[in-house]
């Protein structure tokens, strides 16, 4: 019998390691008709999944109802498990290569507990190759056990849009590959059961990394081509969202918008291409240049707003910004390689007091991230507003109440164009 057909008639369960943004919502789809371990090492994480509390903020209490999944951070409780799902971070360490620790954690913990007959998944983003090369030695130095022949392993990469409440879980597409025939078979009807949007088969594994890897490369390019556009058009006193605006009555024209771009996928992923190209004697100028591009945006931007508070006369050491956002993109609570703290360390660098605020981030979780804190409310007195994210809470703010909580020769920047046509009487700039 197929370990596909056990896990429906619940004669074998699956474990999905790490349950974050990514692990969390799987876990709870395939809970809905197989018996599943929710395992991840945060113990705090942990117990608040048992009390139908996400930490991320994307999965709501109702969603854990009618669900066959046991929550833990104890390794017992996954030893009888046979089919592992990895979706543990890979994020990149100062010098901007890959940080593999968690994904290596990860594949000790297999290790530990795989036997004769189960299998592995990975989601985590990585560089074509990692699968193989990395974790499959590591079970195999654990487990004792010999990879294809003792166990079977695959990659499906995740396509979890955080924040996105159309585009979830089982309407997007989902990419699988196998270790070898059998295996493409087995995981590809395993996840077929609970994507209504449908399968495709990569034919390799290295294929499927890599087809995920270029999905964000190929953002982060089109974003830092309108980042240098946005610098230029600033030059030429164009408004870039007024030029997109009019280039995009062309049914061909791609609408990417300027902005910061960070959070744990379109700033880090290509990283982790650069990082292997490299290994292989290659240097990719493109993606390194949009990498280049778009990881200057942050000191760019509070470079814009010391100018502009030298023009208003202002006493540098005096002044007062308020940010408006600190989560890495809108409408969501993830802090994760947000750029926001690129401009607070910049303004900060010319003495400028800086007081940021955000209704969805946490603010201790602010604070052991980036070391300041977040202001609880917004205050009065400030010589200039920077207008980073675009959470629905800011959408409707207006004009007049900007003015009310600004001093006299005030500005915003307005980083993604939300308030554009709506300001008339403070000075008005946006990428």
């Amino acid at each position: 019998m197929s370990i596909f057909n056990d896990i429906q008639q619940k004669n074998k369960s699956i474990a999905v390691i790490g349950l974050g943004y990514v692990g969390l919502p799987l876990a709870l789809e395939f809970a809905k008709k197989f018996k599943v371990v929710g395992f991840d090492i945060n113990p705090k994480r942990v117990e608040m999944l048992k009390r139908k509390e996400d930490p991320s903020k994307e999965v709501e209490a109702h969603e854990f109802e009618g669900c066959d999944i046991t929550f833990s951070h104890n390794l017992d409780d996954i030893k009888n498990c046979n089919f592992y799902i990895v979706a543990v971070p890979t994020p990149i360490d100062d010098a901007k290569s890959p940080d593999l620790r968690p994904l290596i954690g990860a594949s000790k913990t297999v290790g530990k507990v795989i036997k004769k007959g189960d299998y592995v998944v990975f989601e985590s983003t990585v560089y074509p190759g990692c699968t193989e090369e990395d974790c499959v030695p590591v079970i195999e130095k654990e487990s004792g056990l010999e990879f294809n022949t003792d166990f079977k392993v695959g990659y499906s990469p995740e396509r979890i849009n955080p924040g996105d409440k159309i585009n979830t879980l089982t309407k997007i597409l989902k990419i699988v590959s196998g270790s070898d025939t059998e295996s493409l078979k087995e995981i590809s009807a395993l996840y077929g059961s609970i994507i209504t949007a449908g399968i495709h088969e990569a034919p390799t594994l290295k294929v499927a990394e890599a087809a995920k890897i270029i999905e964000n490369t190929q953002r982060d390019l089109n974003i830092s081509l309108m980042n240098e556009l946005s610098l230029i058009f600033d030059k030429l006193n164009i408004n870039t969202y007024d030029v997109i605006e009019a280039a995009g009555t062309k049914w061909n024209f791609l609408k990417f918008s300027p902005g910061l771009v960070g959070g744990h996928c379109i700033g880090v992923d290509p990283y982790y291409l650069t990082y292997k190209a490299t290994e292989l004697g290659l240097h990719p100028r493109v993606i390194a240049a949009g990498r280049f591009t778009n990881d200057m945006m942050g000191a760019h931007i509070a470079k814009v707003a010391l100018k502009k508070l030298i023009a208003n006369d202002k006493i540098i050491k005096n002044s007062k910004i308020l940010i408006l956002g600190a989560t890495f993109k809108e409408d969501v609570a993830d802090i994760r390689n947000s750029k926001i703290i690129d401009i607070v360390k910049e303004l900060k660098s010319y003495s400028i007091n800086v007081e940021v605020v955000d209704p969805r981030a946490d603010a201790e979780e602010v604070f052991e991230e980036y070391g300041f804190h977040l202001s609880p409310e917004i205050g009065k007195g400030y010589d200039g507003i920077i207008a980073a994210v675009s959470h629905h809470e800011y959408k409707t703010l207006t004009e007049d109440f900007f003015i009310s909580i600004c001093n006299p020769n005030s500005f915003i920047l307005d980083l993604k164009g939300i308030y554009r046509s709506k300001i008339k009487q403070l000075e008005y700039w946006s990428l």
